[in-house]
């Protein structure tokens, strides 16, 4: 019984997996729209889009029945529910790529950046996509610390967007008041995608620590290296358990 459960564990990381490359290239092929009015590479991120309903049933479904079939043992539980917010995260993340190809759809075939900002908004999609990245290969294999360079990459995403605002807010704006709006707006979705990041960062370090993340990162600037070393060796064997 405990190898099948274990099979269907594996089957629901796997789904996690699939919906976070979906995701990941979903929001590429959305920035791609955005640069090169590109109207085939917009209906290309809004046709995957509607399938992440499909694999988020799917995971919903597989939750409920790891959770029905049999009592999990702590670390089956923990994984589990990381797992279902997870999927709520990637849920919102596709979202917010599909609002970034519907903005290049809408003002298709012209630009919706105006050339003054595209350096900024083209790193701060460098940066999601570096996040994404990251994400792939935290669920193939987990590693606290490494999740929390999430934090890193997200604080840089978020002085780009202020640096936004500060630009299409600011007195010497020459630009219009479309393109203002257009770009605040593209510049929230992204800012927002990388929050949903920073979210999927922290729960991969509750599945490997069992702590929050602002716990855990205190407890690791305390802790000697030696000693921290130690600990997480020990949680990663009764993690695998």
């Amino acid at each position: 019984m405990r190898t099948v459960y274990r099979e269907h564990l594996d089957n629901f990381a796997h789904d996690l997996q699939i919906m976070s490359d979906t995701v990941r290239g979903i929001m590429a092929s959305a920035t791609k729209a955005l640069f090169e009015a590109s109207l085939e590479d917009a209906e290309e991120a809004l046709t995957a889009a509607d399938s992440l309903k499909e694999i988020r049933e799917r995971c919903e479904q597989r939750s409920m029945q790891l959770l029905a079939r049999e009592n999990p043992v702590a670390t089956e539980l923990r994984q589990v529910f990381t797992s279902i917010y997870i999927v709520e995260d990637f849920s919102r993340m596709g979202a917010l790529a599909k609002h970034v190809a519907n903005t290049a759809r809408l003002r298709y075939p012209e630009e919706v950046v105006d050339k003054q900002l595209q350096p900024t908004i083209k790193e701060m999609s460098t940066m999601v996509d570096s996040m994404g990245e990251l994400i792939h290969d935290q669920l193939i294999s987990p590693d606290a610390d490494l999740a929390l360079e999430m934090n890193e990459i997200d604080d840089h995403v978020d002085d780009l967007h202020r640096y936004l605002l500060s630009t299409v807010t600011g007195k010497d704006w020459e630009g219009s008041s479309r393109a203002a709006v257009d770009a605040a707006l593209i510049g929230r979705f992204y800012e927002r995608y990388a929050d949903h990041c920073v979210n999927v960062g922290a729960r991969i370090v509750y599945l490997v620590t069992g702590l929050t993340s602002e716990v855990y990162a205190q407890s690791r600037d305390d802790t000697p290296t030696s000693e921290m070393e130690e600990r997480l060796r020990n949680l990663e064997q009764y993690w695998r358990k």
